[in-house]
C-alpha cells in the first residue's frame, strides 16, 4: 500500500511501554490508502431444483428457478450478494428472468437470460441458452469491470452489457432484491436504496491528526479482561476487546487505522469478522456484523475513519454492538490504553 512502511519491530521488555512505542511510529510515519468499499456480503445460493412455489414481485415459477441459477453461477465464482443481485437485476431488465430464443432489438442474434449475442464472446447457441453457463459468462465478463464496487449496479450492468440506456436497469434492483433475499432467506442490507450508490449512504468517521479515528460510537458496553461468559454465565472467560454499543443494529463501523483487510468473513462460531493489519504487528479486529454489514473483502486497502461494517449480533453475542480488539504480534492487548496513546478516546 503507498505509504505503509515496513515499520521496524521494538523489542521492549514492558509491555505498556512497547505498546507506546509501537503506537507512536505509527502516528509519526503516518499512512494512506485508498478508500474503495462495496456492500458485498457473503454470496449466497439456492439449488435450483428446491426453488419454492409462489411469487414475489411479480416473478414466478421458472423465473425464480433461473433466478437460483444466476446466484448459483454468482457463488461458484466467489461473488459477494451484490454482485450476485446485480446479476439477477441485469437478466431481469434483459429477459424478464426468461431463456428467451429470440432476438431483441440490439440483433436478431441476441439469446437467453442476458441477451447475448453471437459475437463470439458469449459462447455457443448452446451456451447462451443455459441459465447456469450464459450467467456465468456474464459474471466473468462483469468482473473486469474497473472499481465495479463504487459503481451504481445500473452502470455496472451497462458496462457490461452495454445497453444504449445506462440506467435501463434501475427499476430492477429493487425486484431483485427482493428475490434475492426470499431464495436465500437472508437479509442482504441492499434494499431501500442501499448499495445503489458508489457505496451505499456510508458515514465517514472523525480522523485525528495522526491518522486514528474511533471504531464506533460510544459508549462502553463491557471492558477488557476476565469476566463471566455472557451468553451461557457458566464461566469465566477472557474478553480480548471492548464492547462498543456503536449506535446499534446498523451502526457504523470505522477502520481505526489504515491498513489491510486481512480477513472478511464468518469464525467457526458464526461470529462476522473483520480483521485489518496496520503493519509493525499491528492489528484491529471488529466482530459481530451480520452478512450485509461486511462492507469490504480480503486484500482491500482502507482508510483511517473509512465505514467497513455495519453494527450487528452475530455469533456469540447478546445484541447488537461492536466488539473491537487491538492485537500487538498476534496478541490482545487492551485497547482502552492502546487508542488512547493514540490519540483516540473509546466510548467518547
Amino acid at each position: 500500500m503507498q505509504g505503509r512502511p515496513s515499520w521496524p519491530i521494538v523489542l521492549v521488555a514492558a509491555a505498556p511501554l512497547l505498546l507506546l512505542v509501537v503506537v507512536l511510529s505509527i502516528m509519526l510515519v503516518g499512512s494512506s490508502a485508498d478508500a474503495g468499499c462495496g456492500p458485498g456480503g457473503a454470496g449466497v445460493t439456492i439449488d435450483p431444483s428446491s426453488v419454492p412455489a409462489g411469487s414475489v414481485s411479480g416473478y414466478s415459477g421458472e423465473q425464480l428457478v433461473n433466478a437460483a441459477y444466476v446466484l448459483k453461477a454468482g457463488k461458484d465464482l466467489g461473488l459477494d450478494v451484490r454482485d450476485q443481485t446485480i446479476g439477477v437485476m441485469t437478466a431481469m431488465g434483459e429477459s424478464s428472468l426468461r431463456v428467451i430464443d429470440y432476438g431483441d432489438t440490439a440483433g436478431p442474434d441476441s439469446r437467453g437470460l442476458f441477451q447475448q449475442r453471437a459475437n463470439g464472446a458469449w459462447g455457443s447457441y448452446e451456451d447462451r441458452m443455459d441459465p447456469y453457463i450464459s450467467s456465468t459468462n456474464f459474471f466473468k465478463a462483469m468482473m473486469k469491470i474497473p472499481n465495479r464496487e463504487s459503481l451504481e449496479p445500473t452502470i455496472v450492468a451497462h458496462r457490461t452489457q452495454r445497453n444504449a440506456d445506462p440506467y435501463h436497469y434501475t427499476k430492477f434492483w429493487q425486484p431483485a432484491v427482493d428475490v434475492v433475499e426470499s431464495l436465500s432467506g437472508v437479509d442482504t442490507g441492499l434494499g431501500s436504496g442501499a448499495g445503489t450508490g458508489a457505496c451505499g449512504d456510508l458515514v465517514p468517521g472523525a480522523v485525528n491528526d495522526h491518522g486514528w479515528a474511533s471504531p464506533g460510537a460510544g459508549p462502553i458496553n463491557s471492558g477488557f479482561g476476565m469476566r463471566l461468559d455472557p451468553v451461557s454465565g457458566a464461566y469465566t472467560r477472557l474478553h480480548a476487546g471492548v464492547d462498543l454499543q456503536a449506535g446499534g443494529c446498523d451502526g457504523p463501523i470505522w477502520a481505526a487505522h489504515a491498513g489491510k483487510v486481512t480477513f472478511a468473513g464468518f469464525f467457526s462460531d458464526g461470529t462476522g469478522a473483520i480483521v485489518v493489519d496496520h503493519g509493525a504487528d499491528v492489528a484491529t479486529r471488529y466482530l459481530h456484523m451480520y452478512s450485509s454489514g461486511i462492507l469490504v473483502r480480503v486484500g482491500d486497502e482502507v482508510a483511517a475513519g473509512q465505514q467497513i461494517a455495519r453494527v450487528g449480533s452475530s455469533g456469540h453475542s447478546t445484541g447488537c454492538h461492536l466488539h473491537f480488539e487491538v492485537q500487538l504480534h498476534g496478541k490482545s492487548v487492551d485497547p482502552q490504553p492502546f487508542m488512547s496513546a493514540a490519540g483516540i478516546t473509546l466510548g467518547s
